[in-house]
Formats: C-alpha cells, structure tokens, sequence
C-alpha cells in the first residue's frame, strides 16, 4: 500500500466511525501528532489504542473529510468540522508509522490575504474621512485605555512579534508590551561580534521573509533593526519601555488584571488571555560561589556582556562550555584578552556548516527546488519527538565521519564532547534542556590551538580578591569572570509576575522529559506547557527558537482566535483542569 492507498483507506474508515479500522492502519510503532486540528491541542498519540481513544472522544465533533493527496508524497490535506488542514504520513510495509495533522485555519475566520486583502481606502469625496493614520492614532490610543485587549503579549522579541503579527492578521485585538526603548533591543544590547548561529533560511519571520540578499548569519545589530522595521510594517500594537508589573486571574470575571509601567505611570489592563513571551528561558543562573562577594574585579551573567572591548591584556575567565560561553570566549580573544574558558562536563559540538547540510530543508538549493517555508516547517513538525532518535542517530553518526579531524582536535585539547545521551546530537538535546551545545562558529579553533586556554572537567571552588580557584587546587587569577551558566525554567517569569503558587502548578516549561534516569520525566511526547492550554486557565508560554516562533505562532493563533469567537475547544490529551466559577 502506498501513501495515496493509505489515504483512502484512511479517509473512508473515518467516514464509516470505524475507529478500530483506523486503528488497524497504524503500524505496531506509532506516532501520530496532532497539531490543533483534531485535539485543541498539541499532543501526540503515540500506539494504536491511543490512537483510538482519541478518535472516540473526538471523531464525531470533529468530523474529518475532503482528503485529497498533496503534489508531494505523503502529503495531503483535509477539512475538519471547523477548520482546514495540511497532513503528512509516513509508512512502513504499508502501514502509518508517523502521521501529522495541523490545522491551518478557521472557517468563517479565514486571513485576509490575496483576492480577499482590504482596499485600503474608500473611493470619492468624502467629508470628515477617517484614513489609515487616524484608524493607527485611534489605535495607540484607545488600545489598553478606552479599549482593552483580548490577548495581551508580555515580551516583544522575535517570539512575542511574530505571534503579534498572527494575530493581527486573524482580526484578535492584541497588544505587546516589552521593556526595552525599542523594538529588537533585546538583540542590540547584546556584544557587538554576536550573529545567529542558524541560517537565513530558517529564521524568516511570519508573512515577511528576508529579502534573498540578506546575510546568510544574520548579525544582532541588523535583526534588531529587522524586528523594529516589522513592528511597523505589521501595524502591530506594541508599546515599548513598559514593564509588566503584576497579574492576576480574576476567576469571577474570566479575565486578568495586568499592571503595567507605562511613562512612569500605572496602567492597568484587563485581557482575556495572557502570553509569556518573555524567552524560553528564565531568570539568569548565577552560581554563588563561596567568596563571590570578596572579588575585586568585574563578574557578570553572559547576558550582561556587552563585548570585549576594554579587556585586552586582561586576564578573564569564563565560566561554562555552551554557545554564549564559547561566543563569548572568542570575542575576548579577539580583543586581545587572556581568556580561560572552564567546562565542568561534557559539551556537544557541531560544526555551523556541517549542521547547516543536514538541514536541507532551509537551504538555497531548497528555495530554488520550490520548498518554502512552510512545507519546511512542516516537514520538520512532521517527525514526532519520541521517533526523533531513529532520525537523529544515523545523522550524527554520518557527521562524527565527516569532522572526526575536528573532533580529534578539540579532545587533544582537552575537551570534553558529547553527542547526546543516546548519540542522537543537538535536535535531541535542545529539545529536552535548551542547553549543553555550542554550534560552532569559530571559537572551536581557538581552543583546538590553545589560543583560549582551557581548564575541563574542573569546577569553580571558591573565589578570592583577585582569582578563581579550582577544586583540583590550582589557582587562576582573574580580572573578569562571565559566568555562562544559564537559565532556569521559563515559568520563573509566571513566579514573578504572577505568583509562586501558578508557577508551580503551571509546573515547568520546555524540555521534553526523556524517560532516562537523568531525567526521569514526566514523558509527555512533546515541549512541557509551550504553544498550548496550561494549568492556569488563559495564560500561555510562548518562545523557541526563530523557526519554531514562526511555526508555533500558528497553532497558538488558532487557538486564541477559536476564543475570542466563542467556538467549542475541548482539550484532549495532557488536558489541563480548569475550575469554572
């Protein structure tokens, strides 16, 4: 049976309610992950009898039909009693082993784009005409004043104006608030030798790609200007150096109540819904090494270096091995810094250019094929967290081959490298940390050479006036210490903002729970509380990377925009319980 037999076969048991015939289509090992269209949620099912006691719960509202094939194989799509659909599956001897259905918009609720864009003016002599200025003026306004916000987006980086964007486009009256001056200041601030370390191609943002003369790594200073450029172009409601204070759910009224700093002055906003969008990543780590306060020279977070400049000659130690410890590393370097950089376990490696090859989705070669964005983006989703390993080994084995020269190199150095805890590389690893890997981009080489010296498998012991000492006893004197040692959890920002209590029955943010003894789980077959309904009714997390903003956006858009227009959104899956007044 091929994809297009499958299908049919697929299609016409759903239309019969035959559940154990759909069933009978999956292979013994399956996955099928459900982006929004059939769950109201983002889950995967992952065994035939999964698989069933969803379509019992759900087939009859859903009511799946109009499968057709897709051009390219495997793919299709399909209606739903409320949306339309994009599919993908993937078969062994004849049966589904992975199966994506993704819910690509609402009927009756459709974007406005192409045959049904707005005019944008209204012919003839008017008097008193509003144009397009005074609608914006009435906007900035009114918005948060007179007229209060459904969805209220707290963090206006990549991840918070990209879901902006979505929903402007789906007609969901939404505001942004950050607390920078300025859009993509969170970029600007950072040291001026920082790029992206992913491709071009896989950071458009929603709607509006990179014009194909952009740099393929994009440096901070021109994505902060990109950011701030699409604010604009977007119309988006965003206002800047303004500080989300507090919220609250007011359980009686099904609304939040949000203070703001706006100008110096309280504000106080009553959205529906709220969106985190604060970054993937929580409050910065920094560990409290005993005499941290007797030292004499400068320590700071790697999220508050600003660059190299003014260290030259200076002797700076870094603490950490992942990619702002090693960016970070290079730039003091190249300012003529002594730099030691201190790994406490292993890290995971891969080379920029090597990682970019075995991304050939996001490739010129791939654009100039006719994959876009989006079937990318979809391919990509496509493959279920819990089969990532079976994709991923023979990946990383081919990649060891490759630059086994570069690896011998940095173990003769001392490094000490990992590529997962189950070989399966960087995919993996940041789908369950966030962290423990650098994409290298050059800083690789300098530890390979010596050029940044390198202390492994050491850990800080204690500090002094003026060095960092070391639990093997030696001593390493220091006039800057960078600690690069992470973050925690994203519901920090939910603790701080909210309260403690949400935070932890929220619970915890990111990572996939792997199941192994390291990490034990919860295993939950996709990211902890991102995208999707949490605990705490009506606030949502939002973040990733650029790719997975602009993918996720989506689904979460969705979402929103089935609330704000009173459409039934039963939750299945890991389905949060909410207590209705």
């Amino acid at each position: 049976m091929n994809e297009t037999e499958w299908l049919a076969e697929f299609a016409s048991a759903l239309n019969r309610s035959d559940i154990e015939g759909v069933a009978s289509l999956f292979a013994g090992e399956c996955y099928w992950r459900d982006l929004v269209a059939f769950t109201w949620n983002i889950t995967t099912l992952e065994s035939r009898s999964a698989i069933a006691d969803m379509l019992k719960s759900r087939l009859a509202d859903v009511r799946p039909e109009s499968f057709k094939a897709g051009e390219r194989s495997g793919w299709f799509t399909f209606e739903t009693a409320q949306g339309r659909g994009t599919g993908h599956v993937r078969l062994k001897d004849g049966k589904a082993w992975t199966l994506l259905t993704a819910l690509n918009e609402l009927k009756g609720f459709e974007e406005k784009r192409g045959p049904s864009r707005e005019i944008g003016t209204e012919h003839g002599a008017i008097q008193n005409r509003v144009t397009w200025t005074d609608r914006r003026h009435a906007d900035a306004s009114e918005l948060g004043y007179d007229r209060q916000p459904f969805v209220l987006i707290v963090g206006g980086g990549q991840g918070g104006i990209g879901l902006g964007a979505r929903l402007k486009r789906l007609g969901v009256p939404t505001l942004i608030v950050d607390r920078h001056p300025r859009p993509g200041d969170a970029w600007r601030s950072r040291y001026k030798s920082l790029c992206l370390h992913d491709p071009v191609w896989y950071d458009h943002l929603p709607y509006l790609p990179f014009p194909d003369h952009w740099p393929i790594y994009t440096p901070k200073d021109k994505m902060g200007d990109w950011l701030e450029s699409y604010t604009k172009i977007m119309e988006l409601d965003y206002w800047s150096k303004s500080p989300c204070r507090s919220a609250s759910w007011d359980e009686a009224k099904r609304e939040w109540t949000v203070v703001v700093d706006r100008d110096g002055k309280d504000v106080t906003l009553r959205p529906k819904h709220l969106v985190i969008a604060t970054g993937m990543s929580g409050f910065a780590e920094i560990p409290n090494f005993p005499g941290r306060e007797t030292f004499r020279g400068t320590q700071h977070h790697s999220s508050r270096h600003a660059g190299g400049e003014g260290w030259s000659g200076k002797k700076c130690v870094v603490v950490g091995s992942n990619n702002s410890a090693h960016d970070i590393a290079a730039d003091l370097w190249e300012h003529g810094a002594d730099v030691t950089l201190l790994q406490r376990s292993p890290t995971l490696v891969v080379r920029a250019e090597t990682l970019a090859r075995y991304r050939p989705y996001y490739s010129e070669e791939a654009v100039a094929s006719g994959i876009t964005t989006e079937i990318a983006d979809l391919t990509t989703a496509s493959v279920p967290y819990g089969a990532l390993p079976t994709f991923s080994q023979a990946t990383v084995e081919k990649i060891r081959r490759e630059d086994a020269d570069f690896y011998a190199r940095l173990e003769a150095a001392g490094f000490m490298l990992t590529f997962g805890e189950d070989g399966t590389g960087i995919g993996p690893m940041y789908l369950r940390r966030g962290s423990g890997y650098y994409i290298d981009v050059g800083a690789s080489d300098l530890i390979a050479s010596g050029r940044i010296k390198l202390r492994s498998g050491v850990e800080v012991a204690r500090m002094t006036e003026d060095s960092v000492v070391l639990n093997d006893g030696s001593t390493l004197n220091a006039d800057l210490v960078v600690y690069a040692t992470g973050y925690g959890s994203m519901n920090q920002w939910a603790a701080e903002l909210i309260s403690p209590e949400v935070a932890d029955k929220v619970g915890k943010c990111w990572g996939l729970g792997s199941g192994t003894a390291k990490d034990p789980g919860p295993w939950e077959g996709e990211l902890r509380n991102m995208w999707k309904p949490t605990a705490q009714e009506n606030l949502w997390f939002h973040g990733g990377n650029l790719m997975q903003s602009r993918l996720y956006s989506i689904f979460l858009g969705l979402q929103l925009k089935a609330r704000l227009e009173g459409l039934p959104t039963p939750v299945y899956g890991r389905a949060p319980v909410h207590h209705k007044a």
